[in-house]
């Protein structure tokens, strides 16, 4: 009797994994169609044939059955048969597919050799992070997309920049060649343009070689619209919506479409949670960045209410503990928008338990400040409030930049072209646009630099219009401002641990003349201790008395307004400065210094 049990349910205890999982004695099949009435796979290995292959009905309306003569590589799809009638489908789970119109491929994740590549990501508070598309971060021939594989050819000049993270924007399989990827139409399938899961799996490889960590866009709040087999997946549906995997009444609605995920229905949850595992697990990505969270926790995102997703919530705490727990040094990064505590805050306290956030208090107030014409309109209590502004005591639970995808898109354009206006080659853009990034890269939090900002790039981000790499030797000095500035705030000479550190005291804030004075320091004392001094004007102040912290000689570490970034520059300022006696500032000393326009100075001491 016991061996009559075994054998009877050997296939549901034995073979796990939903989607086509492939095991020594075959492929495992397995789908969840609770309305279908029969399911069959037909695939490349038996010639497409409707009743071949039958799957076994299993519990909770999952369907499987191990096809023996199934291999990897071989091209599927689920046959379902339903009151609504016969359905073709592409697996949820689809690890591969041809294209997102096409059919599904059987993908081993056994398969790829990582030659035990050992890495692990760096503190957050060391993070540099750049920002990419690959579909235009390396374009090789016109007309063409960017792949992995071309990705992994600049990841030499990420790491010269001194960037020991990149964030990809999404990667999942959406329609056509060309995408944000913020409309994904199969979600658990790497791009096919971009190089497939394997391009993935390389890429990462290659980045952790070259000691650079990956963090991967997702995107749970809406699938597709468009390309989307799950959509009805087994006919049922109410109110027209989007059946099994989808609300049907009015939580489906969101701005991309009625296509909200049911983050109530256990099978629902449990497809995202295993998406978001899969990355880590199999990818061996270093985190998440989860596009638009506020959609996820409330339909109409507004804070009503009544217009809450409670289960949208849960299902973020589940997600964000579990990879906290099994991935404790991996970081979630929410693009949430809405500068709330709750959204990084431990899951324990009843936050989402996000390591981070996007921190839309600091890019809105700090492009203001920055692109705005007159100087006398700059509003420095607002950059102020940019610079102190952190979640939960924690600097580093915010990221802060002056350019991502969003930023200069959407009828904004890059901060040089803002400033500009078809002339980023300008003394004023490149001039404001690199004070912009000093602030990024001197003050508390993690640090993020969207692609072609070190080149100067001009105009808006678009998927159809490729990074131009021309640019790297034609601004080759506004490169180096940057390449400059990274290694400083990543403390690689050992001069200004400070800027890593979570503590950061405003010196002076002057509205009249528009400069701000800070105090960046980790522990504090010589080599630690930084003050940065920025200028928000065009006047070039000569006798700039202020309060130091600490007596003696401070050296000039990095000054934007060397002639060595750019021809136009004018190379004031640089030189070191000592102190002298007297408090200033409500500090025991003082010195004075000469501020060229629109720049930036760092100090930090020796002994």
């Amino acid at each position: 009797m016991d061996n009559l049990q075994t054998t009877e349910t050997e296939p549901v205890q034995s073979f796990e994994g939903m989607g086509a999982t492939c095991y020594p004695e075959g492929v495992y099949y397995r789908v969840w169609a609770p309305n279908a009435e029969g399911v069959s796979v037909i695939g490349s290995f038996n010639d497409w044939k409707e009743d071949a292959n039958p799957l076994s009905p299993e519990e909770n309306g999952h369907w499987g059955a191990l096809i023996e003569n199934s291999k990897e590589g071989d091209e599927y799809k689920f046959l379902l048969k339903t009151p609504s009638g016969v359905l073709h489908r592409n697996d949820p789970y689809a690890l591969k597919v041809t294209n997102s119109a096409g059919n599904c491929v059987v993908y081993n994740q056994a398969s790829f050799d990582w030659q035990n590549v050992s890495f692990q990501i760096p503190s957050w508070h060391e993070l540099v992070i750049y920002e990419l598309h690959v579909g235009t971060f390396h374009v090789k021939e016109a007309g063409q997309v960017g792949t992995l594989y071309t990705a992994i050819e600049k990841l030499p000049y990420l790491k010269d920049m001194g960037f020991n993270a990149v964030e990809l924007m999404p990667c999942s399989e959406f329609p056509g060649s060309r995408s944000w990827g913020y409309n994904p139409a199969s979600p658990f399938a790497i791009e096919s343009d971009y190089g497939g899961p394997d391009g993935l799996k390389a890429f990462v490889k290659a980045a952790h070689e070259a000691g650079i960590a990956v963090i991967l866009d997702v995107v749970y709040n809406h699938f597709g619209p468009s390309d989307l087999d799950i959509w009805q997946f087994d006919g049922w549906h109410e109110n027209d919506g989007g059946g099994i995997y989808f609300y049907n009444d009015w939580r489906a609605e969101t701005p991309w479409g009625s296509t909200r995920p049911d983050y109530g229905r256990g099978e629902v949850r449990q497809y995202i949670h295993d998406n978001a595992m899969m990355w880590l697990r199999d990818y061996r990505v270093d985190g998440l960045r989860m596009d638009m969270v506020p959609y996820i926790r409330n339909v109409k995102a507004d804070g009503n209410p009544g217009n809450d997703i409670p289960e949208g919530i849960s299902l973020m705490q589940w997600i964000n503990k579990d990879i906290r727990e099994n991935c404790p040094n991996c970081l979630t990064i929410a693009e949430d928008m809405h500068s709330l505590d709750f959204i990084t805050d431990s899951v324990e306290d009843g936050g989402l338990g996000y390591g981070s956030q996007w921190d839309a208090r600091f890019v809105h107030s700090v492009r203001e400040a920055i692109i705005t014409a007159n100087d006398q309109d700059r509003n420095m209590e607002d950059v102020v409030e940019a610079i102190t502004h952190r979640y939960n005591e924690d600097s580093f639970q915010r990221i802060i930049y002056t350019e991502s995808h969003d930023e200069v898109a959407n009828g904004q354009a890059r901060v040089a072209e803002e400033i500009a206006n078809g002339d980023v080659n300008n003394w004023y853009s490149k001039k404001r646009a690199a004070l912009g990034v000093a602030l990024v890269l001197t003050s508390p939090g993690i640090p993020m630099v969207f692609q072609g900002q070190p080149l100067l790039e001009d105009k808006w981000f678009s998927d159809s219009d490729p990074i131009d790499w021309s640019r790297l030797e034609k601004f080759s000095g506004f490169a180096t401002l940057h390449r400059d500035m990274i290694h400083m705030r990543r403390n690689w000479f050992g001069v200004t641990k400070g800027l890593q550190g979570q503590h950061v005291q405003i010196i002076r804030a002057d509205k009249d003349k528009k400069v701000i004075v800070m105090h960046r320091w980790s522990e504090g004392g010589p080599k630690d201790s930084v003050v940065v001094v920025l200028n928000f004007s065009i006047e070039t102040f000569h006798d700039y008395k202020v309060g130091f912290p600490r007596a003696g000689k401070w050296n000039l570490r990095f000054n934007s307004d060397n002639e060595q970034y750019d021809p136009e520059f004018s190379h004031l300022g640089v030189f070191d400065i000592e102190t002298m006696d007297g408090e200033f500032d409500s500090l025991p000393v003082h010195a004075t210094l000469q501020i060229p326009p629109y720049s930036v100075l760092v100090f930090s001491q020796e002994d």
